[in-house]
């Protein structure tokens, strides 16, 4: 071989060593670039299920709060409408008894206009 098809042979290898350097470079660049797409999708799903327990976790204690206040509420309109039950009986029997005394006193006085004519 000459020396010219030497260093054409040469400079051939050394374009092809350039070239596979480059297709190397490429192959990594794509790799770290799909790694990095699938480290970044796999965080945002890993973001998403915590959000959606924390989410779920909040719920159900919202949930049991408002069931644990409808209860209290549930129970002081109770004890409302027991005392306000025994209010209307308690004034129930006051009116009877104002009831009953007022009865007695015009009919008193109904009787005392029969006898004497006068109010």
């Amino acid at each position: 071989m000459t020396e010219e098809k030497k260093t054409n042979a040469a400079l051939d290898a050394l374009q092809r060593i350039r070239e596979a350097e480059e297709k190397a470079r490429k192959i990594v660049q794509d790799a770290r670039e799909t790694k990095a797409a699938k480290i970044i999708q796999d965080a945002d799903d890993e973001a998403k299920k915590v959000k959606e327990r924390h989410l779920n976790h909040a719920r159900q204690k919202a949930e049991q709060r408002k069931s644990a206040i409808v209860q209290r509420a549930a129970k002081e309109a109770g004890e409302i409408r027991k005392k306000a039950e025994d209010e209307v009986v308690s004034l129930k029997k006051k009116a009877e008894k104002a009831m009953t005394g007022a009865v007695s006193r015009v009919t008193e006085k109904i009787k005392g206009f029969l006898e004497t004519g006068e109010l």
